[in-house]
């Protein structure tokens, strides 16, 4: 039997996906010279941007191009601040980061120089970062000597713990340091951590999908309220006003150390018995002291 011939249909197939693949590989040489619309829009902003920046008298030409740039390149700015986001506290808005990284941005288009070769993509998230850590300084309530103190006081700690094995003690410290006693219990205490939180703060419950600041959220049942603290200290101070040593000891060991009368009288040398009448005295005197306080309560 004689060889069949290929098929009419199997070579239309095989002459369609050779023009396919010459069509591709021109298309691919074509898209290497050829330059896409916000490639040129840059270009020419770039080189507009050049011949107006010196030229005092065409001042309002200049922040007309730098704003369309700002415009262009504003994700770069987005994109940096959201990635130092990430490391920084909750209560740091994006927003704020952002809003300072437009500084550094405008600054990036100041001095970038097209002729140098470098994309600017590459130039300018140097400068954005920098303006956004230049404004995280401003907000740290810590002053930069102490910040740079305390790192270094950490750097030698980890040097000593990681060649001993050990945590590291106060004369190690010191002598690694090669300051005097005095500068290193400075710095010692200055390198303590200091919990600040913002009142402001947002505070969210994984129970409930709703948020909350964190001068709104109550206090857990065995945690010290400070307000409930001063009122006790107030009305202690109220009710022992006026009242003997002895008196007082009395009224503050009972009430408020839960003592008994007889613990009482062993703490005070003196006798039950004592002791109860001179609690049913001081009792009789507080109630009439406290009638004439709430009348002048109710007159005010």
């Amino acid at each position: 039997m004689a060889s069949q011939s290929p098929t009419p249909k199997s070579a239309k197939a095989t002459s369609k996906f050779a023009k396919a693949a010459v069509v591709n590989s021109l298309a691919v040489k074509s898209s290497t010279k050829t330059t896409t619309p916000a490639k040129a829009s840059a270009e020419s902003l770039w080189k507009r941007y050049g011949i107006v920046r010196k030229d005092p008298s065409r001042a309002e030409e200049r922040n007309q191009i730098r704003n369309e740039l700002m415009t262009m390149y504003h994700h770069l700015v987005r994109y940096t601040a959201e990635r130092m986001r990430t490391r920084l506290p909750s209560e740091v808005e994006v927003d704020d980061l952002i809003s300072a990284g437009l500084f550094g941005l405008m600054d990036a288009i100041n001095s970038y120089d097209p002729s140098r070769g470098i994309k600017f993509e590459t130039y300018c998230p140097q400068r954005v970062r920098g303006a956004i850590f230049d404004e995280l300084r401003q907000m740290d309530w810590v002053p930069r000597l102490v910040r740079s103190r305390t790192s270094r006081m950490d750097r030698v700690r980890k040097q000593i713990e990681m060649s001993k094995g050990r945590p590291a003690t106060d004369e190690e410290l010191l002598t690694h340091l090669d300051v005097s006693p005095e500068e290193f219990e400075k710095i010692n205490r200055d390198s303590r951590p200091v919990g600040i939180v913002s009142l402001n703060k947002k505070w969210s419950d994984a129970d409930s999908s709703g948020e909350a600041r964190e001068i709104d959220v109550a206090q857990e049942p065995g945690e010290a309220d400070a307000f409930q603290m001063l009122q006790r200290q107030d009305l202690q101070t109220l009710l022992t006003r006026g009242l003997t040593r002895s008196e007082r000891l009395i009224v503050i060991l009972y009430y408020y150390e839960e003592l008994t009368m007889k613990e009482i009288g062993v703490t005070l040398d003196l006798s039950e018995s004592r002791v109860s009448q001179m609690h049913s005295s001081i009792l009789a005197r507080l109630k009439s002291q406290m009638k004439h306080r709430l009348k002048e309560v109710s007159e005010e």
